[in-house]
Formats: structure tokens, C-alpha cells, sequence
């Protein structure tokens, strides 16, 4: 007993040499960083800023993969599947909190098959509406959508995403119903708004604000509980005639479970200060950098998914 005791801690301090030994000559190849969403959107916009900065301070290439479909579980399982050592990442975003509750079956559990990295931004979606909808204001909109049921069209990045599910609190907490059209990532979904295609959208900041400044897309509320630095005259969609509405969007990195305690660290402390070279930048967009421990994150995601799991059921939205 005593041998096998013996050579069972042998063990044991072997792997967490060799484990040591990667990460301290980690990385030694390119690095590729899985965004499960199209381009244009908030998840890809803010995997390319990581990656670009990635790529300088580890001296190898940090590349972005685009991998959207399905509400992002395409791209989470290509990242879970993906060997643990340090050279798949995953930017992923609310929507990974929120799919337990919208599918009746995910290929992967996300609290067991992810790492943690870091919690990189939280911030809040933006109500916008195409110029050629007679609505200026939240108001507007909800008497509109009375009166005229099922006749606004409303676009998202999927089942299960912020945007839809802000949409959804939105139809419930205002009793109207705006038809549900999804897309392929929330790129699509604005050249959808932008094009005439769908009439409203509630898309993340930084993926609107460009076009909210060339006024392609008129804005009528943001869904967090307080004005967005950013917007600063665009008023919440609870003091704009909604109370009591509220939905924040958070992302993050992680990486397959198994991944080497030490290589998540290194990650983490590049990635936190990458973050915070950020800040200024991202508060211009409405986004407030967070940048904490893999352990803060890895409460955000249990939380966040416990709270939607309420919510979904409290709107009596059935899983697919």
C-alpha cells in the first residue's frame, strides 16, 4: 500500500513538473482564439483587440477563428473539444450562461468543460430602430406595437442570446409581441436593421455605435439601469417608459477544462492588462473593462446561469 502511495505522489509531482514546465515555455506556436459568433459583432470586435495584443506580448500569433451558428454552441464545442493546452481560447459572452435554459440538450456542460480565464467586459444593449419606423422614443414603440400586433420585426443573434432574450423581457414586460427574426451573429442582424430588412434591434454598444453615429440606425434606449457614458442623451429603457426593465451583457475568455493551472494564470495576467489598456477606449463604447481572477469569472458564469434559469422560466420561454 504504502508503495503504491508512493508512486501514486511520484506521479503526481511529475505531471505538475511537467505541467510547470509547458507553461513556462508557453507559447511555442500559434495561438488560435474561437469567437462563436460572425464577424462584426461585440464578441468579435473585442476577440481581435485580445488577439492583436495577444500576439505582441507572447511573441507567437494569436488568431481568430470565426465559428457562429447555432446560438454559439457550434463554436463552444469546437473549443471543448479542443486539446487543453493553452493553444485553443474561447471569447464567449452571456449567451453561454443562458443556452442551458433555451436547449434541452447542449453537447458540453460549460461549468465542467471550460477554464475560466478572465471576465474581459460588462455592458449594456442598446434599443435602435431603423429610421423608417415611426418611433423616437421606447413610449412610441410600445404604443406602436399595440397597435399594430406582429406587424414590427425584431433581429438577434440567435436563440439564446442577449439580444434575444433582452428582446423577450421586452415583449413580456411591455405586452406587445414584435416578431422574432434570427441571424447568424449580431454583424448579420445589423445589416439586416440597416438594410430595412427587421425594423428593431437591441445589439451591444460597440457593435452599434458606429452606425448609431452615422444615424443609419436611430437609437431609443439603453438596458442597463443607468445612462451609458457613451450615449449620454440616449435615456435607460426604464426611465424611457419601461420601469423596472433591466439586462446587462457580459464576455470573457476561457479555455478547454484540463488546461494547465499555470498557462490559465499566464493568460490571465496578460489578458487583465491588455484589458485595462483598454479601458478608455471601451468606456467610449459603453463598456466597462472587469478584468479579474479565473475564480471571479467562474462565480459570474455560475450566477449568471442560475439567474437566466429564473428568468427564462418566469417568461415561460420553452427550451428547444
Amino acid at each position: 500500500m504504502k508503495a503504491i502511495t508512493g508512486f501514486t505522489g511520484l506521479l503526481a509531482a511529475s505531471l505538475l513538473l511537467a505541467s510547470a514546465a509547458a507553461a513556462q515555455n508557453y507559447p511555442t506556436r500559434t495561438i488560435r482564439l474561437v469567437v462563436h459568433s460572425s464577424p462584426g459583432g461585440s464578441s468579435d470586435i473585442l476577440g481581435r483587440m485580445v488577439a492583436q495584443k495577444l500576439t505582441e506580448s507572447l511573441g507567437q500569433q494569436v488568431v481568430v477563428e470565426n465559428r457562429a451558428g447555432a446560438s454559439g454552441i457550434i463554436g463552444v464545442e469546437v473549443a471543448v473539444k479542443a486539446p487543453p493546452d493553452g493553444y485553443t481560447l474561447l471569447i464567449s459572452q452571456t449567451s453561454l450562461a443562458i443556452n442551458p435554459s433555451m436547449f434541452r440538450k447542449l453537447p458540453y456542460d460549460a461549468l465542467r468543460d471550460l477554464a475560466p480565464i478572465t471576465q474581459i467586459v460588462d455592458g449594456p444593449n442598446v434599443m435602435v430602430v431603423h429610421p423608417s419606423v415611426p418611433a423616437r422614443s421606447v413610449k412610441q414603440l410600445i404604443v406602436l406595437a399595440k397597435a399594430k400586433p406582429d406587424s414590427l420585426v425584431i433581429g438577434s443573434p440567435g436563440q439564446g442570446t442577449s439580444p434575444h432574450l433582452s428582446a423577450e423581457l421586452f415583449n413580456a414586460m411591455a405586452g406587445v409581441k414584435m416578431v422574432q427574426v434570427q441571424y447568424k451573429g449580431a454583424g448579420m442582424a445589423l445589416v439586416g436593421l440597416i438594410s430595412g430588412e427587421i425594423g428593431v434591434m437591441l445589439p451591444t454598444t460597440p457593435t452599434a455605435m458606429s452606425s448609431i453615429k452615422a444615424k443609419r440606425i436611430i437609437p431609443l434606449g439603453v438596458t442597463t439601469a443607468k445612462r451609458v457614458g457613451a450615449l449620454p442623451d440616449v435615456p435607460t429603457i426604464a426611465e424611457a417608459g419601461l420601469p423596472g426593465y433591466e439586462s446587462t451583457q457580459w464576455f470573457g475568455i476561457l479555455a478547454p477544462a484540463g488546461t494547465p493551472r499555470p498557462i490559465i494564470e499566464r493568460l490571465n495576467q496578460e489578458i487583465v492588462r491588455i484589458m485595462h489598456g483598454y479601458r478608455e477606449r471601451l468606456s467610449g463604447e459603453g463598456m466597462e473593462v472587469v478584468a479579474g481572477t479565473p475564480e471571479a469569472f467562474a462565480a459570474h458564469i455560475r450566477m449568471e446561469t442560475e439567474k437566466w434559469a429564473k428568468v427564462i422560466k418566469a417568461m415561460g420561454l420553452k427550451p428547444e
